[in-house]
């Protein structure tokens, strides 16, 4: 077993939630001139998901960090020029295109593997006809291919199906844009710039930029939070990050090795706290046990747990308010009203920033009202309905 280095520094965990915060661009003024494309950069990966409440979680990822800039702008801005690509990441993630070349060792692992999901009778026939096809029309969705399903329940795919994901997951086709929610596949030596189209860097090189990435984008770590960000491996981890600039700390409370990254310690994380609702997939909080042992806010995705059984709601958004995560809201859209179907707070002091969040939401998606249908504490629940009218009053025009 690798020997974990004694720490340079000892933090609070007051201190590590404010780096944290500051890393992923929810402390301090946003950084409006790098836009979109600035938080990517910064996050290093967006989750995509099917699942749209408001909006879809791509979308939310930005507008939690800089405000009400534009569901076309935000597209617009993955999705042209050639900034970015889709891959596996933490699950399918949006990635800044210059990160290609550190995914060889994930490609690479698919063509070792020889299969993922499915099997063809003859893959490679079935791939030469996808790849001739994309040579010569592309870029094309499955459908445009021939088709995405055979008519069976949504895992049954076609042939074509099968063949174009294949070449996606082994890197000879990339998907650079989603075109209506559906991928739009390419040849990635016509998609990837010329100077980024390569394996030529080795695993460790791969996941030692990975692991930096990583801790970068979340500030402070553990090992199992640095694997879980890119979806590695413990070992693969440990293996690499001693040659990373990352630094070993202490944080009280975590009881757990820890790494940082050293411009993260260099001045202290101050500035002004967004006030915002969370996509459940958004990289500040999709690391479930990190979320707890960070905020101490036990949180989970219901959209999958049986009606019955949910306690706070198909798609509850977090709250996060000065810093903490202070209650959390499952949202849905009835015309021009935005529904708060269920609403829990930790106190009274987070009705103000409940209701300013939620109408500042409704006006981003186009609504304009907004109604409370439950929350768990009937006192909590009239604050926040005599509220919604004061937020609406000093929501931006």
């Amino acid at each position: 077993m690798t020997a974990v280095p004694a720490p340079t520094l000892s933090l609070s965990a007051d201190e590590a939630r404010r780096i944290a915060l500051r890393a992923q661009g929810f402390l301090g003024a946003p950084d409006r001139r790098a836009g979109v494309r600035g938080v990517l950069r910064r996050l290093g990966a967006v989750q995509l998901d099917t699942i749209s409440v408001l909006a879809r979680s791509h979308e939310l990822i930005p507008y939690a960090r800089l405000g009400a800039v534009g569901r076309e702008t935000v597209e617009a801005a993955y999705w042209s020029e050639g900034h970015a690509f889709e891959y596996w990441s933490h699950a399918a993630c949006i990635l800044p295109v210059e990160e290609w070349p550190y995914f060889a060792f994930r490609r690479r692992a698919h063509r070792e593997r020889g299969r993922r999901w499915h099997d063809l009778a003859d893959r490679d026939a079935a791939c030469a006809r996808v790849w001739e096809r994309l040579q010569t029309d592309g870029p094309l969705t499955a459908s445009e291919l021939g088709g995405a399903k055979n008519g069976g329940v949504w895992w049954d795919w076609s042939e074509t199906k099968i063949a174009v994901e294949w070449l996606l997951d082994i890197g000879e086709v990339v998907c650079a844009e989603r075109r209506g929610w559906k991928r739009v596949y390419d040849l990635a030596e016509r998609a990837v710039p010329g100077e980024l189209f390569h394996d030529d860097l080795d695993d460790t090189e791969c996941l030692r930029r990975l692991v930096t990435q990583a801790g970068t984008a979340l500030g402070v770590a553990t090992r199992a939070d640095l694997a879980d960000y890119h979806r590695l491996r413990g070992e693969q981890v440990a293996a690499v990050i001693a040659d990373t600039p990352l630094v070993p700390v202490e944080v009280a409370g975590w009881g757990k090795p820890a790494w940082a990254d050293p411009a993260a310690l260099a001045a202290p994380a101050r500035g002004r706290h967004r006030t915002t609702l969370l996509s459940p997939f958004d990289s500040l909080i999709w690391d479930r046990p990190r979320t707890e042992r960070v905020f101490g806010f036990t949180h989970r995705l219901e959209a999958y747990v049986p009606k019955p059984k949910r306690v706070h709601g198909y798609f509850a958004m977090p709250l996060l308010a000065g810093g903490h995560l202070v209650g959390r809201v499952d949202p849905g859209r009835e015309g021009g009203t935005l529904v708060a179907r269920q609403v829990s707070m930790a106190a009274r002091a987070a009705v103000e920033p409940m209701a300013r969040a939620l109408v500042e939401a409704a006006a981003w998606v186009g609504c304009e009202d907004v109604r409370v249908d439950r929350c768990d504490d009937p006192a909590l629940a009239a604050a926040l309905r005599a509220e919604l009218p004061h937020a609406w009053r000093s929501a931006p025009r």
